[in-house]
């Protein structure tokens, strides 16, 4: 994505020297486990690149949506988030640790999409108190109650029903 990749070259040959960065932009789609970022929604980047004596640190924010199903009732969510990203890039990068400063370029997409992927949530909720969906009729607890008794006990505790104390 080549509004992602930003040419440093003017602060490589200036120690010290510093550059404002805001782009709004789209990215490709990122993907977690149950959560999505998609290219279809703007990401708000808000950095500063600067030269240090180990390469190039980007440090700032970046902000945009997540949009998944909710882990409960399955409906639909979008939130968003704004998160503090601060990262080396260097002519030698360590795994897992820094990214590659290339041909006096820093590539911005892999720094957003490890920040942003470590951060979308595993079991998303619509709201906290979501009652989810009766798994005997299939109605949406949120929007009425349903007369099914739910009482199913885990077969292994069974016996204990059986104790008189």
């Amino acid at each position: 994505m080549t509004q992602l990749r930003i040419n440093v070259a003017d602060l490589l040959h200036h120690p010290g020297a510093r550059r404002a960065l805001h782009l709004e932009c789209a990215v490709p789609d990122f993907e977690g486990a149950a959560a999505r970022v998609d290219a279809a929604d703007p990401m708000t980047i808000d950095v500063v690149l600067e030269h240090v004596s180990d390469g190039i640190v980007v440090h700032g924010r970046v902000q945009g949506t997540w949009r998944s199903n909710c882990s409960r009732c399955l409906r639909d969510i979008a939130n968003e988030f704004a998160l503090a990203v601060r990262e080396l890039f260097e002519p030698n990068p360590l795994e897992g640790e820094t990214y590659p400063l290339g041909d006096e370029t820093v590539d911005l997409e892999a720094v957003l999409r490890d920040t942003v992927l470590l951060e979308l949530p595993v079991a998303p909720l619509c709201r906290d108190d979501c009652a989810g969906i009766c798994p005997s009729c299939g109605i949406d607890r949120n929007e009425s109650r349903c007369s099914c008794v739910t009482h199913e006990l885990d077969p292994r505790w069974a016996a204990l029903q059986d104790l008189q104390l």
